[in-house]
């Protein structure tokens, strides 16, 4: 367990109220949680008929794609560091 000391955030995520709690400043949670908002309403826009569970869970589907499509950009480029070197 870490001593290091949690921060609190209220935030709002497709007009549900949601309290996070971690170890990033409460801006970083704030503007994760703006993302998460920002993305499902940009896909509920395109699937209006979406429940809000399989928004979520699309949300997630979406947000992991842009996660391992960065990293794989990342390793590549730390790659091509390597070899300069």
């Amino acid at each position: 367990m870490s001593d290091q000391p949690k921060n609190k955030a209220t935030v709002y995520i497709y007009g549900q109220q949601y309290s996070i709690v971690g170890n990033e400043s409460v801006n970083h949670m704030k503007l994760v949680a703006s993302i998460v908002d920002e993305k499902m309403r940009e896909i509920s826009q395109k699937n209006p008929s979406l429940d809000l569970n399989k928004l979520a869970v699309l949300t997630a589907v979406n947000a992991v794609h842009d996660y391992l499509k960065l990293k794989e950009k990342f390793e590549e480029l730390e790659k091509q560091l390597q070899e300069k070197d």
